[in-house]
């Protein structure tokens, strides 16, 4: 399984998501700091769920990266993040 696969799958059980796109944006990042051959490195998610309603904007970063959990976390380099 890729690593969208994986990340769309613990975001999706974690908050039943209305709205979910992960986007690996790791060839735009070519030649930069922590750029690896076969990308799998940078990613861009966009997700809505009513989980986020009642949570500040750091709590929800915090949310999604504890639902990640260390093993997606240690093995990307960049998560962008919109979170609604």
């Amino acid at each position: 399984m890729g690593m969208v696969q994986k990340i769309e799958e613990k975001l999706r059980e974690a908050f039943d998501p209305t709205e979910l796109s992960v986007v690996d944006d790791s060839e735009s990042h070519r030649g930069h700091a922590g750029y690896q051959d076969g990308g799998e490195s940078h990613f861009q998610v966009v997700i809505e769920a009513p989980a986020f309603k009642d949570m500040s904007r750091i709590e929800r970063h915090r949310a999604v990266h504890r639902a990640l959990g260390p093993d997606v976390i240690s093995r990307i380099h960049a998560l962008g993040l919109t979170i609604r």
